[in-house]
């Protein structure tokens, strides 16, 4: 091997340079100096090797304190999801079951713990979780009646997907693994029943003190003109037409009521509201006769066509007519009128009950419509309150006018069918 000193072989260097001292003292001058290069490069390699090395097990360690704490934090995570009120499930990408704390088998009644697949869990429950993941795609709970030795129980099952973005799409999501939460409503469900039962029994309660209040001196003015009746059998005609209105007056009443607490749940169909609105006429007609007040009916039009409810329509008449009667002194009137207008949203039905009464003052023209309210407290307040929940389930809208001493006017409007 050729010394890195000489470019070419000593043999065919001249052999008198060879004796020359000066230049055997050059080439060991280069080689020295060689070496000396080679001497400091392999200390600096080795000072690299040695940075590097202490480099790689400082990251050795560092890597064993992150898989350490990990660990420490896996096994805390556990800990904290065995430990939760609540049944957690919790899928990997690939849908299989990582894992199912204790609370969750015990609400789905599982003692299995080896279940890998939403199918087996389905098997094993009898909670068909493939179709709930399909149809939970608005993040509400699904709650379901599960059987258990101890019961019924109500479950309450939601998922949750966690995802992250994806790389260089901050608006791309990646799903990483779906949450199960699965929470026991059975005590929710038996309080909201328990509220309801209460509820029905405070209306039940409030039907019978109002019945018993609004029945009670009408019921005694029947059973004097029955008397009347039976001692004067020639008079007997002037009795009964009060018995007459006295009994219609009672099914108002007990009409009112049953609209304002129960479910009242209407039929609509397509009918004349000028027919609709004449037949509730002639049925208040002896009321007012009682009352000396004179009622009349007129419609401009020959049919007026919405869709509606026959006895709803009824309602609404009679107790606009009875409440305008109740306000009217003697020898007063009372007009009902049914007819056309064409507004903005197109043509409307209109009704309108007009009296000459004392009118309504103006600070309650605002608060009529309220349930219990009544201006003179001697009624329940439902007949209005009635008409206007009434009014709203036929889409339609009720106003008031009014002057004191001079009357009060209400008007109400349908949408007026096309069929």
């Amino acid at each position: 091997m050729l010394p890195s000193s000489h470019a070419v072989p000593i043999s065919a260097v001249d052999p008198a340079l060879l004796t020359d001292p000066r230049t055997l003292a050059d080439a060991f001058a280069e080689f020295i100096s060689a070496s000396a290069q080679l001497e400091s490069s392999y200390r600096g390699l080795q000072q690299k090797v040695t940075h590097l090395s202490g480099e790689l097990a400082d990251r050795n360690a560092a890597l064993t304190r992150t898989l350490v704490e990990n660990d420490h934090i896996r096994r805390t995570l556990q800990q904290m999801i065995d430990s939760l009120p609540c049944g957690v499930l919790v899928e990997d990408e690939s849908e299989t079951i990582v894992t199912i704390n204790p609370e969750g088998r015990r609400l789905l009644g599982i003692e299995a713990r080896g279940l890998k697949s939403l199918q087996e869990l389905s098997q094993a429950s009898g909670v068909d979780f493939e179709a709930l993941a399909g149809s939970q795609s608005d993040h509400r709970d699904t709650e379901l009646r599960l059987h258990a030795e101890s019961g019924q129980r109500w479950v309450a099952i939601g998922r949750r997907e966690l995802t992250c973005s994806s790389a260089g799409q901050e608006s791309a999501s990646v799903p990483l693994r779906s949450i199960w939460i699965l929470r026991d409503v059975t005590v929710t469900r038996q309080a909201e029943q328990e509220r309801e039962a209460a509820r029905r029994a405070t209306a039940l309660a409030e039907i019978s003190s109002i019945l018993a209040h609004e029945i009670r001196n009408p019921l005694a003015s029947l059973e004097l003109f029955v008397e009347l009746i039976a001692g004067d059998p020639g008079a007997a005609s002037q009795w009964i037409a009060h018995l007459r209105a006295g009994i219609r007056t009672l099914s108002g009443t007990v009409n009112n009521v049953l609209s304002m607490n129960g479910e009242n749940n209407l039929r609509f169909s397509a009918l004349d509201l000028a027919a609709c609105a004449q037949a509730a006429v002639d049925f208040v007609r002896p009321i007012a006769e009682q009352a000396n007040v004179a009622i009349s009916f007129h419609s401009a039009t020959e049919a007026t066509t919405i869709q509606g409810n026959e006895d709803g329509i009824r309602q609404i008449i009679l107790n606009l007519t009875c409440n305008a009667i109740r306000h009217t002194p003697p020898k007063g009137r009372v007009d009902v009128r049914v007819s056309r207008e064409d507004g903005p949203a197109g043509r409307f039905a209109v009704a309108e009950v007009c009296d000459t009464g004392y009118g309504i003052p103006e600070d309650q023209l605002e608060r009529i419509f309220e349930a219990g309210f009544s201006g003179t407290g001697e009624t329940p307040g439902l007949g209005l309150a009635v008409c206007e929940r009434l009014m709203r389930q036929h889409r339609g809208t009720i106003r008031v006018s009014s002057r004191l001493k001079e009357g009060s006017s209400f008007h109400l409007e349908f949408p007026e069918s096309q069929s």
